[in-house]
């Protein structure tokens, strides 16, 4: 029995704190930058691609080493892996705010996403190893309640500090949260490690990473570069044979990353179809969400921040009952209907994506989003867990924690092409329509990868401008339009997974 348990009371709450604290920076970190995005990008008069690579480079380490981290934490010691990456996450924040370019800023998120990787998975995991079986699904209660509400707080809160501050303070609202979770961690929470202790599968990380990496460079870059550069080209290519390399190692290490044999299981298989379909359109929307908002309808930061609010609140509101629907009707009647009902949710934003105030336009797709999430999120988990064998239990779980991050990855990328060439052809066709000197229009294609962000020529009229705001206001909200209806197509597929590999289980 550990420390912790031992000393029940006096050290538990401690723990918690810690694990709660600790893993709620990287949580909220994950949805702030969204509503910063916007800012840097202005000041750094950056593309969407530069904006994309910092949410992606951040996405890649996380997604590809998060197992990993796990690993480590289990052979090294929880608390020391914790620790370590609680430290580099803070100090790669500090360097976030700190950063001159957005290239700068690209390198410290990458930096992030390694701290992520090892401070998010060891923040259960020490508190699985702390609390007894009779204390511990409590325990997993707290933390998983608690991490929602700083999730749906955090952009809020960051919404406030980039309106009144600056974006930088965004990533500066890190540095007291680590410094508490390293205070309390050093004097209450007990180091633990795992008796078993094979070799860590290093190799599969690599080859993990670099095909992800690979995979996104050549999608981010082919926007501006064309698929036909050398660039794109070995990116796209390299990702793929990396992919099959990975593939190859795991079906031969002693201790995988990945044990694939676990995709066996049609249950396991299904629920992660869907996980990385669904995510994938969670991961797309919420990235082009705040930039609509606050680029498009000018929305403050806070209230960007304060738009999904409904979709947070919602998931934790009804977890309890969602939990519940598994028991009374098995896990495929919820991660049916959950996914289809999220697919309305999309459908409604992009035939409500309008004027008018948020009551009327956005906030009833929130809701119903969020109901389809809340329906799905818990039933998800559950399947997943209990799709797996006892001793794949914590395989199972971050290889699904993988998928769903993984996904948001690969949505940005794939659906930023789609985004940037909708916006680029409903621009050009507008721009011919008006008489503008030939000059200006070039000057405005210059910058059409910096979508709705982009700054007009000087000297241009009075009229000249509101038409041009106009223009690139309706382009920006016909790309989004195209990806949301791809949302919905992706939150259907998942359903057809669910009715497919879950109903005959």
């Amino acid at each position: 029995m550990s420390e912790a348990t031992k000393s029940g009371s006096n050290s538990g709450p401690w723990i918690l704190a810690a694990a709660i604290i600790g893993s709620s920076m990287a949580f909220i970190d994950g949805t702030v930058v969204n509503v910063a995005a916007p800012k840097f990008q202005t000041a750094f008069h950056a593309t969407v691609i530069d904006v994309q690579w910092v949410i992606e480079s951040y996405g890649i380490l996380l997604s590809s080493l998060i197992l990993v981290g796990g690993a480590l934490g289990d052979r090294l010691g929880r608390r020391f892996t914790f620790l370590s990456g609680v430290g580099l996450f803070a100090s790669a924040s500090a360097a976030c705010g700190l950063a001159p370019t957005v290239h700068v800023l690209i390198v410290a998120r990458s930096i992030q996403g390694i701290g992520a990787a090892l401070l998010v998975p060891g923040s259960l995991a020490i508190i699985s190893a702390s609390f007894d079986q009779n204390s511990r699904g409590r325990a997993i209660g707290t933390w998983a309640g608690a991490t929602a509400i700083t999730a749906a707080l955090g952009p809020v809160l960051g919404g406030m500090l980039i309106d009144y501050a600056s974006w930088r303070w965004a990533f500066f609202l890190n540095l007291p949260l680590a410094f508490a979770v390293i205070v309390i961690s050093l004097r209450h929470v007990p180091e633990t490690s795992s008796q078993q202790k094979g070799p860590l599968d290093w190799l599969g990380a690599l080859l993990a990473t670099a095909s992800l990496g690979g995979l996104v460079t050549g999608l981010l870059e082919a926007s501006t570069l064309g698929w036909r550069n050398v660039l794109v080209e070995a990116g796209l290519l390299g990702g793929a044979l990396f992919f099959i390399l990975f593939s190859w190692v795991e079906r031969r290490a002693a201790s995988p990353m990945v044990p694939l044999s676990i995709f066996k299981s049609r249950a396991f298989l299904g629920a992660n179809l869907l996980t990385l379909f669904l995510y994938a359109a969670l991961g797309i929307f919420f990235f082009l969400f705040p930039l609509t908002l606050m680029q498009v309808y000018r929305y403050s930061a806070t209230a960007a921040g304060a738009a999904s609010l409904p979709v947070i609140l919602l998931l934790f509101s009804l977890s309890r009952w969602s939990g519940g629907l598994v028991s009374r009707y098995g896990g495929d009647i919820p991660l049916i209907v959950g996914p289809l009902v999220s697919a309305a949710g999309f459908v409604l934003f992009a035939l409500l994506t309008g004027s008018g105030s948020y009551w009327r336009t956005f906030f009833p797709a929130t809701l119903i989003l969020g109901l389809g999430m809340a329906i799905t999120v818990a039933p998800l988990t559950t399947v997943v867990m209990e799709s797996a064998d006892q001793n794949d239990a914590g395989s199972a779980s971050g290889i699904n924690n993988a998928i769903s991050r993984l996904a948001g990855v690969l949505a940005i990328a794939v659906f930023g092409i789609l985004m940037v060439n909708t916006f680029s052809s409903r621009l050009d066709r507008t721009l011919a329509s008006l008489s503008l000197p030939v000059q200006v229009v070039q000057e405005i294609q210059a910058e059409k990868t910096q979508l709705a962000a982009m700054e007009l020529p000087k000297n241009l009229q009075a009229n000249a401008v509101l038409l041009l705001r106009k223009a690139i206001s309706d382009s920006f909200l016909a790309g989004f339009r195209q990806v949301l209806f791809c949302c919905a197509g992706l939150a259907v597929a998942s359903s057809i997974f669910a009715w497919r590999l879950l109903s005959r289980e």
